[in-house]
C-alpha cells in the first residue's frame, strides 16, 4: 500500500464502549482520504480486513450516487447519569435518541433514570431506542425490556439485547418491543442468520466492519429487514461513509446512528459532521492539515497501526 497514511488519536468526551481515546489511520487515495479504525480489541486481522476495504473504497471515491441530501440522525446518550443524559438529549436538536444501557457496574435503576431523563428532555413524540451491546442473557433481556420500555415511555426498539442470534430470536418471540441486530450482523461469519432465524425486526449496518458502502447496500438488499445505519465511533472522515450509505438506501425508515462525532474532543476536517436540526448533510469532508498534526498519534501508536496494517495485508496475500 503506497498511499499517504496518517495515524490519529483523539480523546473521547466521556467513556464510551469502554473507550476513552479513539485511534485510527487515514489512508489517501486518488479521490481523497478513507478512514481505517478497527477497535483496538479487534486483534484478528481477519476482523480488521473489511474495515480496510471500506477505507480503500472511500479513498478511491467509489460510492454510489445519493438519493437524498440530508440524513436524519439520533443523538447517542452514553451510560451517564440522568442529569447529564437530559442535557445531552435536550441540546442535540434530534428527535430520536439511542441510549446506552447495561453498562457493567451500573444498576437497572440507573438505566431507568437515564431513560426517564431522555424522555423528559425530548418529549412524548420523540423516538427512544436502547443499545445493550449483547450484555444480557436471555432471561435478563426478557425481564428488563418491559421495565425499560415503561421507563422510556415506549421504546422504538432494543438493539442487540443478547449476544447469540438464537437468544435474539427467543427474546423477539417473548417481548413486544422490536429487536434490532448489530453485532449479530457485523461480527458474524454469516450475517444472514439473523434473517434466517427471524431473530430481528431491524438490521443495524456499519460501513467499516462490513467492508464498505457498496457491501452494505448488498446486505441491505439481501437481508430483507428495515435498516438503520450506525457509526463505529469514527472521525468525520469515517462518518461520511455512513452518511453515503444512508443517502444511497432506497428507503430510510429510521434515523441513523451517525451523530457520534460529538463524542470526540476534536476532529480531522474543516467542517465536522455534526447534526443541524437533527440531520447530517450528505457531503465529503475536507481533511485539515493542521488537524492531522494536532491529532497525530505518538510514534509508538503509529508503529502499532503500521504493524496492524502489515498483518492485514499479509492475510490478503495468504488468501490469494
Amino acid at each position: 500500500m503506497t498511499g499517504e497514511r496518517r495515524v490519529w488519536s483523539i480523546p473521547m468526551t466521556t467513556r464510551f464502549r469502554g473507550i476513552t481515546v479513539r485511534e485510527g489511520m487515514l489512508i489517501r487515495g486518488e479521490a481523497g482520504w478513507g478512514e481505517w479504525s478497527p477497535f483496538l480489541d479487534y486483534t484478528d486481522p481477519a476482523v480488521a480486513e473489511p474495515w480496510l476495504r471500506a477505507a480503500e473504497e472511500a479513498a478511491a471515491g467509489d460510492w454510489p450516487d445519493p438519493l437524498r441530501d440530508r440524513v436524519p440522525v439520533n443523538v447517542t446518550v452514553p451510560a451517564v447519569g440522568a442529569d447529564q443524559a437530559h442535557q445531552i438529549a435536550a441540546s442535540s436538536g434530534c428527535r430520536t435518541a439511542k441510549v446506552k444501557v447495561a453498562e457493567p457496574g451500573q444498576s437497572l435503576a440507573e438505566d431507568q433514570a437515564r431513560l426517564e431523563a431522555v424522555r423528559d428532555a425530548l418529549g412524548p413524540d420523540a423516538a427512544v431506542r436502547i443499545d445493550v451491546n449483547g450484555l444480557w442473557d436471555l432471561d435478563t433481556a426478557v425481564t428488563r425490556i418491559p421495565v425499560l420500555d415503561r421507563a422510556a415511555g415506549g421504546l422504538e426498539y432494543v438493539e442487540q439485547p443478547c449476544a447469540a442470534v438464537e437468544d435474539l430470536a427467543a427474546v423477539r418471540r417473548r417481548v413486544e418491543v422490536p429487536i434490532a441486530a448489530d453485532e449479530s450482523i457485523r461480527r458474524a461469519e454469516d450475517p444472514y442468520r439473523v434473517r434466517d432465524l427471524e431473530a430481528a425486526d431491524v438490521a443495524v449496518l456499519k460501513v467499516q466492519p462490513l467492508g464498505g458502502v457498496r457491501a452494505c447496500l448488498r446486505i441491505a438488499e439481501d437481508i430483507g429487514l428495515p435498516v438503520v445505519v450506525s457509526s463505529a465511533l469514527e472521525s468525520s472522515v469515517g462518518i461520511a461513509a455512513g452518511v453515503a450509505l444512508a443517502a444511497a438506501l432506497p428507503e430510510l425508515p429510521y434515523a441513523a446512528g451517525l451523530a457520534t462525532v460529538a463524542l470526540l474532543t476534536d476532529d480531522l476536517v474543516v467542517e465536522p459532521l455534526l447534526p443541524v436540526d437533527g440531520a447530517l448533510p450528505v457531503s465529503l469532508p475536507t481533511v485539515r492539515a493542521d488537524a492531522l498534526e494536532r491529532c497525530a498519534a505518538d510514534p509508538d501508536r503509529v508503529a502499532h497501526w503500521e504493524a496492524r496494517l502489515l498483518d492485514v495485508l499479509a492475510l490478503r496475500d495468504d488468501r490469494r
